[in-house]
């Protein structure tokens, strides 16, 4: 009898077991026993087990698969994925990615892209491993990256087993290779997934070594499915839109009321900050001036005392933290050259700087956001997480060695940045610090009030930042509109399928050929040019707002959520035209409403404008260094909590 009994208990046991390990094999977390265990880990391939409902996807941990024992079971991680069953559409996706165009040292365009499609040659009967796939090595890294988004869409029959054939993965963490999904990449590199597959029972998968888009195709026609790619944020319209009005609306209530942190210990600095702040709500009135245009200000007698104040009490500490090329190391030319250009006069300046951070009101933090694109992002990886990092230690680092971070939690420290991924970079860590940011888009955590629009110059000549200014006098420019560019973005094609080749006085075209003769072209429309029209591309600012009063064109900004330059002190309707996206059908009955004497008056303003757009080698009163400087003391002024 008791024999019997343990019999019994074995019995049920070693069904347990099985019923256990059968429920596992989906999930990944345990080999069935009646599954062939590779003997030779330098051929393994990732499986895919199926049920009608969904895919599970086996992932080897990552790293050189011949490091492996042979006596080891290879036990798989499974990132599960439901799979809705789409028939009769077949699916292309194409990836538009951002290709670093460099000129003139470390600059770089937003330019063009790279198409990249996952080819995934299915066979119902190719079941091969790693090592009889031509271009894959014994020593490549098992890994999927930013291939699939975390509810991967694809298609199976019931009852089918997929075998992926993996060519190359690109990136470990905690030792194990898993699907990804990267919410971080670049608003101009997005992944996107086509698939064609059919009711049949087994299939294997090429890997390519670009991960962007997969494609499946099966031997079997009987079924085709496809999955459109997910759209670019940028290539998409915002979901909310502030346009101009509100702007303004949203700037008098942060006027009013502050939203910094208050510090957490007094400061003598902080005193003498809000004494300039009742000095400048309380400025003599100041209608003319010999050397400020007023029209083109907000509040001419506020602005004047704000600045007088700024030159006599203002005093600024730099940390000398970090090494090149990513800290103290500017470019001074290209479409980034803004950042570069402040931060070496910042960095020569002794009027403002000092050596004694006790004695500062503003810690400004010298970084190239282009040079740390340049230096750490690995292209074609579609993840920014390591730049974002790496600012955060710096955080981190400044915070432990200086005491001044942690008093306002960053509300007194600024920083200079000009590529588009700044606002992600400096996003959490650098939360309340002062951002004079290019891309100044509300949408991307600009906060008007307290950041800053920074002018995005295009500078061509070192030497002489100001080549080729000026242009024609208003009454000999015979053209109405100019536009040339890429197509960048979702806007720009808008533009060109109601005004290319429409109107003779609508001068709207795509790129323009590379070359001088090209370049000089562009700029000779520009000057021949009544308005010059300035349309967002993959992110809401341009270079042609500046370009345009460069040349005296008057420059008509079409981007929603775009707050413009220096918003906090420059009266924007004085010397420009700002229209929502939805007029861009009706750009040409805008334009032509706008009187002769109104025109004349905005061609005014912008020359005026001019001189607060300038880079100097060695800066000038009121140019876009002091500019800069200015708007950066200016909302500290107003920002400002004392204890």
């Amino acid at each position: 009898m008791g024999n019997r009994r343990l019999l019994f208990l074995l019995g049920v046991l070693a069904v347990n077991f099985l019923l256990f390990q059968s429920i596992l094999v989906p999930y990944g977390n345990g080999n069935a026993p009646w599954s062939s265990v590779p003997q030779k880990y330098d051929n393994v391939r990732l499986s895919l087990h199926s049920t009608p409902k969904y895919f599970t996807v086996w992932n080897p941990p990552t790293g050189t698969v011949s490091g492996f024992s042979n006596s080891s079971a290879f036990i798989a991680t499974v990132q599960k994925v439901h799979i809705p069953i789409v028939v009769d559409e077949v699916g292309h996706g194409k990836k538009k990615g951002m290709h670093n165009n460099v000129k003139g040292g470390l600059v770089s365009e937003r330019n063009g892209s790279d198409d990249n499609v996952f080819e995934h040659g299915a066979d119902r009967n190719d079941v091969r491993s790693l090592s009889e796939k031509k271009d894959v090595g014994k020593g490549d890294r098992l890994e999927l990256e930013s291939v699939v988004s975390k509810n991967f869409i694809a298609d199976s029959a019931k009852g089918s087993k997929v075998d992926f054939s993996v060519k190359q993965f690109l990136e470990t963490k905690r030792g194990a290779s898993r699907l990804v999904k990267d919410n971080n990449m670049d608003s101009r590199e997005h992944d996107g997934v086509g698939v064609h597959t059919s009711d049949s029972s087994t299939f294997s998968t090429n890997l390519e070594n670009s991960p962007q888009k997969i494609v499946f195709s099966a031997s079997d026609n009987s079924t085709a499915v496809s999955i459109p790619r997910r759209k670019m944020r940028c290539m998409m319209p915002p979901k909310s839109r502030t346009l101009i009005g509100e702007m303004n609306r949203i700037l008098v209530r942060k006027r009013a009321s502050a939203r910094a942190m208050r510090p957490r210990w007094s400061s003598k600095r902080d005193l003498e900050i809000l004494a300039a702040r009742s000095e400048i709500e309380h400025a003599p009135t100041v209608t003319h001036d010999k050397e400020l245009y007023a029209p083109l200000f907000r509040n001419l007698s506020m602005f004047k005392r704000s600045y007088e104040l700024m030159e006599r009490t203002l005093k600024v500490y730099i940390y000398k933290d970090g090494n090149k090329p990513i800290f103290h190391q500017p470019i001074m030319k290209g479409l980034y050259a803004s950042e570069g250009w402040f931060m070496k006069l910042m960095e020569e300046n002794k009027h403002f700087v000092l050596k004694d951070p006790a004695k500062a009101h503003l810690f400004y933090m010298p970084f190239s956001s282009r040079m740390l694109e340049h230096a750490l992002y690995v292209r074609n990886s579609h993840n920014r997480t390591n730049l974002r990092q790496f600012l955060k230690d710096y955080t981190d680092k400044i915070s432990a060695k200086y005491r001044y971070f942690n008093r306002t939690g960053g509300a007194d420290h600024f920083l200079v940045a000009c590529h588009d991924w700044a606002p992600y970079e400096t996003r959490h860590h650098m939360e309340y610090c002062i951002k004079a940011l290019c891309n100044a888009d509300v949408t991307q955590g600009f906060k008007i009030g307290r950041d800053v629009s920074l002018p995005e110059a295009y500078v061509r000549s070192v030497r002489d930042p100001q080549r080729d200014l000026g242009g024609k006098p208003p009454h000999q420019r015979p053209i109405l509109a100019f536009y040339a560019g890429n197509m960048h973005g979702y806007l720009r094609p808008i533009l060109l399928k109601h005004w290319k080749d429409k109107d003779p006085d609508m001068k709207i075209y795509g790129p323009m050929p590379h070359g001088a003769a090209s370049k000089m072209n562009y700029i000779n429309h520009m000057k021949n040019s009544k308005y010059c029209i300035c349309p967002k591309g993959y992110e809401v600012n341009s270079p042609r707002v500046v370009e345009a009063i460069f040349y005296e064109c008057v420059p008509v900004i079409i981007s929603d959520n775009f707050v413009p330059p220096f918003f906090e002190v420059l009266n924007w309707d004085a010397f420009s035209i700002i229209l929502a996206e939805k007029d861009i059908p009706n750009l040409k009955q805008i334009l032509l409403s706008v009187s002769q004497e109104k025109y004349l008056k905005l061609q005014l303003g912008v020359r005026k404008a001019q001189k607060h757009f300038f880079w100097h080698v060695k800066p000038l009163k009121y140019d876009l260094f002091h500019m800069t400087l200015h708007s950066i003391w200016y909302n500290r002024v107003f920002q400002i909590k004392v204890r």
